[in-house]
């Protein structure tokens, strides 16, 4: 197991909408992922292998170092204990809370044909059943998709053959049976068998979709490049496009109760909605870098995103 802490400190700004900006000193870093357990402790992950948490509500944060030099594209969390991180074509993964990690499984580029395997998101829908997602590719060309299932808590993944061959990014899972994945080409899969089978929905758009959100089985979300945002509320049957304030890529969408949510993007873009994402404002996030995820809970919102950037938002 990998032990090593940092304490990576970080600076304060504030802004008027209620949104703080902090920067993690991360070594210039950009900042891929963000996920809290609980109100207090959170996890940021980023290029290079950077990984660090917090305990006491971001005001500090500390490195854990993983001995890669991957990006971190997704870090998760099925219990207060049991988390993952996805690097490159490996999870890694940790079951005392993130205090140390292990490569708990890799992907080998013989699955893809040779191609080189890169993860992206991962989710799971009990303590047993889960889904990775990504992309394989040769040099800079992707060649194929990645989405892989494991039924034993991830000591075993098995590859399945997915409706896309393009890039797969971002899987949200709504409840024991069902999930969805987006991706390039406004790819946008479900499944209803605990992901045993996965279908193409019709999203309407050929914009790459960077992220999910679903509340409930009928009401979604999935927001891309362009400023697009999609929504539904027949389960994907029929996506519908919303007018979107930002012209700029959306990359993280995210809806803490039926009515209120919020989105991410480039050039500092935070949208907010109060009416189950019929329509959208922007805020203003006191920054014009770009932010890549979101994490919103009861009490707090957190985006992460260039060169160690941290935004808190108090609700």
């Amino acid at each position: 197991p990998i032990l090593i802490g940092l304490y990576v400190g970080s600076i304060i700004c504030y802004s008027q909408s209620g949104w703080t900006s902090t920067h993690i000193n991360s070594g210039g870093k950009d900042l891929n992922a963000v996920y809290f357990s609980d109100s207090k402790h959170g996890w940021v992950g980023g290029d290079g292998g950077f990984l660090a948490y917090t305990d006491d509500a971001g005001a500090s944060w500390v490195e854990r170092r993983l001995g890669v030099d991957h990006a971190i594209n997704d870090v998760y969390f099925v219990s207060k204990d049991h988390g993952f991180a996805l690097t490159g074509g490996s999870i890694f993964e940790s079951s005392d809370g993130g205090h140390s990690w292990h490569e708990g499984y890799k992907f080998s580029s013989t699955e893809f044909e040779g191609a080189s395997p890169e993860l992206y998101s991962l989710r799971f829908n009990g303590k047993k059943r889960g889904w990775v997602v990504g992309s394989a590719s040769r040099g800079d060309v992707i060649v194929n998709s990645i989405l892989a299932i494991t039924r034993d808590s991830g000591v075993t993944w098995q590859v399945l053959r997915a409706p896309s061959n393009q890039e797969l990014i971002h899987i949200d899972v709504v409840d024991e049976r069902r999930a969805w994945i987006v991706g390039a080409g406004g790819a946008i899969l479900h499944t209803e068998d605990a992901g045993e089978t996965w279908t193409r929905q019709k999203s309407g758009t050929g914009a790459t979709l960077y992220h999910v959100d679903f509340r409930n089985e009928k009401q979604g979300w999935a927001v891309g490049e362009r400023g697009t945002i999609l929504r539904t509320e027949d389960g994907g049957n029929s996506w519908t496009k919303v007018e979107s304030p930002a012209r700029s890529t959306l990359l993280s969408v995210q809806f803490v109760n039926d009515d209120e949510g919020w989105i991410a993007g480039r050039s500092g873009v935070i949208l907010r909605s109060s009416n189950r994402g019929q329509t959208w404002i922007e805020q203003e996030s006191g920054t014009k870098q770009n932010l890549y995820a979101l994490f919103i809970d009861k009490k707090n919102g957190w985006a992460v995103g260039s060169n160690g950037l941290v935004v808190k938002y108090q609700r």
